[in-house]
């Protein structure tokens, strides 16, 4: 397990009533499905990063962003351990492109009551804190 626990953000898009979320790889958490994000870096506010890793990932520009909580998420099978801030997201137009293929094999809007499997772990995390949370 590393000495350090990172900050990551994570950032929940929703339009007309469904959530993006892209599947993972090449990374922790490989094969799963997560929302859009990343490390907080040194100096960004919380709002910076999740503006810039949602156009890193997606080309997607937000127009908005708020706070929602946070997990804690300890990877064991990886050694890593994550202080994740979720973030709501708005995002009125535009659709997601694939801008990291080595991070990420595609991008998909999902309906909160029909997510696939399996999610990553800090998406996890937060449904297991408040179930409704996505709704």
């Amino acid at each position: 397990m590393q000495s350090v626990v990172r900050v990551g953000v994570a950032v929940v898009i929703k339009r007309q009533g469904k959530l993006l979320l892209g599947e993972r790889i090449g990374a922790h958490g490989a094969h799963t499905w997560a929302t859009p994000g990343g490390h907080l870096e040194v100096g960004e506010s919380i709002e910076q990063c999740a503006r810039r890793e949602v156009l890193e990932e997606t080309g997607l520009e937000l127009t908005r962003v708020t706070p929602m909580g946070y997990t804690n998420d300890v990877f064991e099978s990886e050694g890593k351990h994550y202080i994740t801030l979720f973030m709501q997201g708005e995002c009125e137009q535009g659709e997601p492109q694939l801008l990291e293929p080595n991070k990420c094999v595609q991008w998909r809007w999902f309906s909160p009551n029909a997510l696939p499997a399996p999610l990553f772990l800090s998406l996890r995390n937060l449904l297991a804190q408040d179930p409704s949370g996505l709704d």
